[in-house]
């Protein structure tokens, strides 16, 4: 059982040992993180040259990161300490971690976790400052030119996201030597080779979304899908104005991957309406336009978008300035063709000096092909400034003209994300069999639910491998895609009891942890809205058309906690 509201919590786990150098720092919790700068607690005789190397590390391990922590930032960090009491330029790294993705532990604590008793000593380097895992701030000022490069490339579509307000955008094309991406028929499969297409499956993992237009569902019938990588597989979108479109299509399976569909106002709602049945959702916009759909995906906290699109979308996305970096797949091949389509259409530019230049571009060699890789934008420089004493404005710090009565939480890394069922606190409550059971989320919890109580083999096993998923996201999405894959095994009840199976984790949640607690009451008096702008169940939508019930769920145990909501009254009457 529980312990009641406000008694005192189960130890914690052993936390990271806190008797470690540290070489490299620049995380901050606003989602604008400055790249570290230079070696701190470091001997003098420590040159910066293998301190380079080691961040350089860090920087490799970080980008493991990518495509699933979104809209973290990749994080890594290295661990390591000299062979040799006497010999600073010869390490051996003895932990590392990466940031897995929101919702577990953090990098340092992984690393730190795995170095054990070797960590006393030694040296961590990062890629970003470190949060407040350990209370930390420390920020390293100088750095090797390169290893800095590093670290800002490894973030860069977070650098992105902040500096503009859209997901940093990737346009991949593969293209003939003579600078086709298909015959003058259209036909297009393949221009390069097996090792570049595998290069493009890990971009698309690397992606929270892959959009295309309608031409190339229609003469491609592409999947879209990052068929060798296990784990996060990005959301598909498809850019159409007239909705001209076929009636079947690989694109509206949505067991293997979802799929939106992002339209003009008004076009075809009978197929829509077929798109919706098939599981699809549909985006209506007044004016169709990339810069409008970035928009978009910016809302749903999309960090990094890949662009697979023909060359006409190609080129308005170039003119409405969303496309950032480019890879450019080349295979030894001439097709010919005067009409055959290009990678990018019309531009407007008449004189070769109005062409765009790629900049801190790269060739790599991939089999027989070619991969030319740049940006078209630098990649930002958000590092902060900060005010001198005498531009503080003495205003009284009390007061906030960004006050309101509404508090929004939706990830794990707002100020109030621990309310979030995705959160890293973990739940001590009956699994499948009624045995006490450590579920690492209450999102772990709530999704095997869907399958418990169920007389059926099967929906045991997807129990188990909800269980065993490595964060709240994959817990998710396994439990979802189940759903939709053996509706025949959720459970009968499930939507009359769904809102029970949440309000027992949340309550049990924070009747373990105190300080979770304290949190919730310090809102009284306000709003509390999960601010999911695609969950129209448990968040309040995009527009504010959601039904919010994990707000409305977290509002009812608030007014529990302070005695002023009697526990047998209907979540619903307590919005």
């Amino acid at each position: 059982m529980p312990p009641p509201f406000g008694a005192a919590a189960p130890a914690p786990a052993a936390a990271a040992p806190s008797f470690i150098h540290l070489a490299l720092s620049t995380r901050r919790r606003v989602p604008a993180p400055r790249a570290a700068a230079a070696a701190a607690s470091v001997p003098a005789s420590h040159s910066h040259a293998h301190d380079a190397l080691l961040l350089h590390r860090a920087a490799d391990v970080a980008d493991r990161s990518a495509g699933i922590t979104s809209p973290h930032p990749n994080f890594g960090c290295v661990i390591a300490r000299p062979q040799r009491e006497t010999d600073s330029a010869d390490s051996l790294v003895v932990g590392e971690g990466f940031l897995y993705a929101q919702g577990t532990p953090c990098a340092e604590l992984l690393a730190a976790q795995e170095a054990g008793e070797h960590a006393r000593g030694a040296t961590a380097y990062l890629n970003l400052e470190p949060g407040d895992c350990y209370g930390d701030s420390t920020a390293v000022r100088s750095l090797v030119q390169e290893a800095l490069k590093s670290c800002l490339t490894v973030n860069a579509p977070l650098l992105y996201r902040a500096a503009f307000h859209v997901p940093f955008s990737v346009l991949k094309y593969a293209m003939t030597a003579d600078g086709k991406i298909a015959a003058s028929s259209g036909h297009a499969s393949w221009i390069s080779g097996k090792a570049s297409r595998g290069r493009v499956f890990e971009l698309r993992g690397r992606s929270d979304a892959v959009i295309v237009g309608g031409n190339t569902v229609r003469f491609d019938e592409p999947r879209l899908t990052a068929r060798h990588i296990k784990g996060h597989v990005p959301v598909r979108i498809v850019m159409s104005q007239s909705l001209n479109l076929p009636e079947e299509a690989n694109l509206w399976n949505v067991n293997d991957a979802y799929t939106i569909v992002a339209t003009q106002r008004g076009a075809r709602r009978d197929f829509q309406k077929k798109l919706a049945r098939k599981g699809v959702e549909v985006v209506e916009f007044d004016m169709l336009n990339p810069r409008d759909v970035m928009s978009y995906c910016y809302d749903r906290g999309y960090l990094s978008v890949l662009w697979e699109c023909g060359g006409t979308l190609a080129a308005s996305a170039i003119s409405a300035s969303v496309i950032h970096k480019v890879y450019a797949f080349m295979a030894p091949k001439i097709v010919g063709g005067l009409n055959a389509p290009t990678p990018v259409g019309e531009l407007g530019m008449s004189q070769m000096t109005q062409a765009i230049n790629l900049i801190d571009h790269s060739y790599e060699q991939i089999d027989r092909d070619m991969l030319l890789s740049g940006y078209i934008q630098p990649i930002p420089d958000l590092s902060p400034v900060i005010p001198s004493m005498d531009e503080i404005p003495s205003v009284d710090p009390e007061i906030s003209p960004y006050e309101t009565n509404i508090i929004s939480f939706y990830k794990t890394w707002d100020t109030f994300g621990a309310f979030s069922n995705f959160s890293p606190h973990p739940v001590h409550m009956p699994d499948e069999n009624g045995d006490s059971f450590m579920w690492p989320t209450v999102e772990h919890y709530y999704q095997a639910h869907k399958f418990i109580d169920v007389d059926n083999p099967q929906a045991l096993t997807i129990v188990q491998e909800i269980k065993l998923a490595k964060s709240p996201e994959e817990a998710a999405r396994i439990g979802r895609t189940r759903q939709k894959e053996f509706p025949e095994l959720v459970r009968t009840d499930w939507e009359t009891t769904k809102i029970d199976v949440m309000y027992r984790a949340i309550k049990h949640k924070f009747s373990t942890y105190p300080g979770l607690t304290n949190m919730l009451l310090s809102t009284a008096g306000s709003v509390l809205v999960e601010a999911s702008p695609h969950d129209l169940f448990w968040g309040g939508g995009r527009e504010g058309e959601g039904l919010n019930y994990l707000g409305r769920l977290l509002m009812q145990l608030r007014s529990e906690i302070m005695g002023t909501f009697p526990q047998s009254v209907e979540v619903g009457e307590a919005a």
